[in-house]
């Protein structure tokens, strides 16, 4: 581990003896202390075991050189600078039932969702983080409106005399309009649902019979209609996928082709957002959706006339909660305390993930009541009385108060020499005498476990780790049935996983955290902190400049997480969905930031704007190198290097990550290809950019030379046969 972060000062070379001097030594030794031995050559026995010694020699004094920089390691110990323990990567896992219950059902917190093991790899575990519950809604208003309101205004309710609540969550009755009898584009209607319990992240099926022979004259492969759901700020998508919406936009296309009628109904399924409240809107109060006539792309056929529907009903058949990459362990027993100071127990499953509120140890003494300590960062503030542990999350060593053995205190020796001021010359002689005497104490930090005492540790997870960033649907078995439960998903990618710290990443930043001191003042300050609040989860933070957009004692922070790079190898680089933010990550900055910041900071969490990159080049081959087996290896290997040279992570020219705000030029891949092994010259060099329109991702048609990204921007690369993103090398004809 070399320190070349630290200014160049003088080395401590504790011997700078090599294994020559050490072998000329012992040679000019011999004469004094051996004069018969007048044989010193090469060939000569002795010799070879002289320099054997002088390696063995050589080699201790190696090891000896290295006690500066474990003395380096002891300091940031001191320092109170710990390894970063893993950090869990966090997804959204979605529960479907077995059909919808005539009561509010729990999923209970801690429920352990799978991938599928297979021959090389285990399978990686995630748990739910809160209980989820799956409510019984009532369907209250169906309102109609001719525009489409961030906050609606004008509604008509349509439910009328004419039709019958069945029940709460069904309504039946004569015919009735969803959009104007002439559909013009942004009509809309609502449901305006409630509950007894919490709707957040429910999934709900909303079923819809139609009038007999109503065409609309839509493609219903592609209905001109969006699903939102109020999420109390904004409106949120709700229609995951097409697939979703069995009345193909309230055609009932599938039904009628399968030879039955409208009549029979069909069902749309909504993935509610995590966050679902109750909302005033005019004289409506409830939870909102609502499904807006629009189209999403041009020379899309539209509603020629309005659907028509004749019953309506709503149920809820699953919901989504938020999982991250754990394995729970419950009430495990670590030992029995034998009385001693700084006594240490080892969990079963390391390393341990963050503690929450309900991960702890009690402490059982013998004929006593249970008792339940506190976890410390360090025992400094403990006092002796206190029931204080520490826990090393890397190893799962769990540690108690130790004794240690100081000089006398300071505070003491002030005391006295203080209460005997006016005190004679040898009264104080005689006190400064006994401070002497008892100059070196002993003092216990935290409280020690009495002896015969069972120690338990009522809950906690382990894992973690970039391993954990599984991809869209591959988390769908339960380690253990749950009642009810039909089928379980991911349907996000898992996000922010990463592995634990490294010893050279905490000695690079020692001097960060020397100068923060953990408050934030300046913009390096929330850089560093911000980091330190990720636990390993934040690649990249940049704190912004204050401009003329943003308000007074506004600090903005552009955050890059942490993601897992396996990709850049297999020549598929990295998407800009691998650097969302996960809701959780963003809570823990805010809280560890808000503890820290100056009075009247306000703090905010952005992302970098992303732009991605296909390059698209032709390279001629050396001759030696043109045939199918190199051809191949080379073309592959010029991929790999753009996916890793363009990326927030690995790329940029000090291989750090892409530089904030830098323009990629046509230039920068030349002087990149130019150093693949194979290649005799290159063709010419084209970019084609791939920005982000409003939800998607589209590709420019055009290419251009240069691609700027913005001020606060990244450059990215990916692989989508879709989109057209991946890069294209081609082979020229020398």
């Amino acid at each position: 581990m070399e320190f070349d972060f630290l200014p160049k000062l003088p080395s401590s070379n504790l011997d700078d003896r090599n294994f020559d001097d050490l072998v000329e030594e012992c040679i000019m030794r011999i004469p004094r202390y051996c004069p018969e031995w007048t044989d010193h050559n090469l060939s000569d026995p002795g010799i070879t075991m002289i320099e054997l010694f002088s390696w063995l020699t050589d080699q201790m004094l190696l090891r000896f050189n290295q006690v500066p920089r474990k003395n380096y390691v002891a300091f940031l110990e001191l320092l109170g600078i710990r390894l970063q323990p893993p950090a869990p990567a966090r997804t959204e896992l979605t529960f479907y039932l077995s059909s919808d219950l005539p009561e509010t059902y729990i999923i209970p917190e801690a429920s352990e969702v799978s991938t599928v093991r297979t021959e090389t790899s285990e399978a990686i575990t995630f748990s739910t983080d809160s209980p989820l519950i799956i409510a019984k809604p009532r369907l209250l208003h169906f309102l109609t409106a001719q525009t489409t309101e961030v906050r609606p205004q004008s509604l008509r309710e349509r439910v009328t005399v004419t039709w019958n609540r069945h029940s709460d969550d069904y309504w039946e009755g004569s015919e009735q309009s969803i959009f104007e009898e002439e559909p013009q584009l942004e009509n809309c209607f609502y449901l305006v649902i409630d509950s007894d319990q919490p709707l957040d992240g429910n999934v709900l099926e909303i079923s819809f019979k139609g009038a007999s022979a109503t065409p609309t004259g839509i493609n219903p492969n592609l209905p001109p209609r969006r699903w939102e759901a109020w999420d109390g700020n904004n409106w949120q998508p709700a229609l995951l996928q097409e697939a979703d919406d069995k009345t193909r936009g309230f055609s009932f296309y599938e039904i009628i082709q399968q030879g039955g009628s409208a009549e029979q109904g069909a069902e749309t399924r909504l993935h509610l957002p995590q966050t679902w409240p109750a909302t005033n809107f005019t004289s409506y109060r409830g939870r909102w959706l609502r499904c807006i006539y629009s189209q999403s792309q041009t020379n899309q056929p539209g509603y020629n006339r309005s659907p028509r529907i004749t019953a309506l009903g709503v149920k809820s058949i699953g919901g989504t909660v938020r999982g991250s990459q754990s394995n729970q362990k419950q009430d495990e027993r670590l030992g029995i305390s034998d009385g001693s100071p700084g006594q240490t127990f080892q969990l079963q499953e390391t390393p341990v993930l963050e503690r929450r509120e309900n991960e702890y140890i009690i402490v059982i003494p013998p004929d006593g009541l249970p008792q339940k300590w506190r976890e410390v960062r360090d025992f400094a503030d403990s006092k002796s009385e206190e029931k204080h542990y520490i826990i090393d999350s890397i190893s799962g060593t769990v540690q108690f108060g130790p004794l240690i053995r100081e000089p006398g205190q300071i505070k003491r020796k002030t005391e006295i020499r203080k209460s005997i001021q006016q005190a004679s010359v040898n009264s104080i002689l005689f006190q400064e005498s006994q401070i002497e005497i008892n100059n070196q104490e002993h003092h216990q930090y935290g409280a020690i476990p009495v002896r015969g005492a069972e120690i338990r540790m009522v809950a906690y997870r382990s894992g973690g780790g970039r391993q954990g960033n599984v991809q869209t649907d591959t988390l769908r078995f339960l380690k253990s049935a749950i009642p009810y439960v039909d089928s379980v998903t991911n349907h996000i990618p898992a996000i922010n996983g990463a592995d634990a710290e490294s010893l050279e990443q905490a000695v690079i930043k020692a001097p960060r955290v020397l100068r923060s001191r953990d408050r934030a003042v300046t913009s390096e300050d929330f850089e560093v902190l911000a980091q330190e609040a990720g636990l390993g989860a934040i690649a990249r933070v940049r704190c912004l400049s204050a401009d003329k957009t943003q308000q007074a004692g506004t600090v903005s922070l552009m955050i890059v997480p942490q993601a897992n790079t396996d990709a850049i190898a297999r020549g598929l680089g990295l998407s800009p969905e691998k650097f969302d933010l996960s809701p959780k990550l963003q809570e823990d900055i805010l809280s560890y930031l808000d503890q820290r910041k100056l009075l009247g900071i306000r703090l905010q969490i952005q992302q970098p704007e992303y732009v991605g990159v296909s390059v698209q080049t032709g390279i001629a081959l050396e001759p030696i190198y043109d045939n199918p087996g190199a051809r191949d290896e080379i073309i592959r290997d010029i991929k790999i290097s753009l996916y890793k040279f363009l990326n927030p992570l690995t790329g940029g020219i000090d291989g750090n990550g892409w530089s904030f705000g830098r323009p990629l030029y046509e230039s920068d891949i030349v002087a990149l290809l130019q150093q693949a092994r194979g290649v005799r010259y290159l063709g010419q060099v084209v970019l084609f950019p791939i920005r982000k329109q409003g939800n998607t991702w589209v590709r420019q048609p055009s290419p251009e030379r240069i691609i700027d990204p913005g001020l606060q921007g990244l450059i990215c690369s990916w692989d989508n046969v879709d989109l057209r993103s991946s890069h294209v090398v081609n082979i020229l004809n020398p």
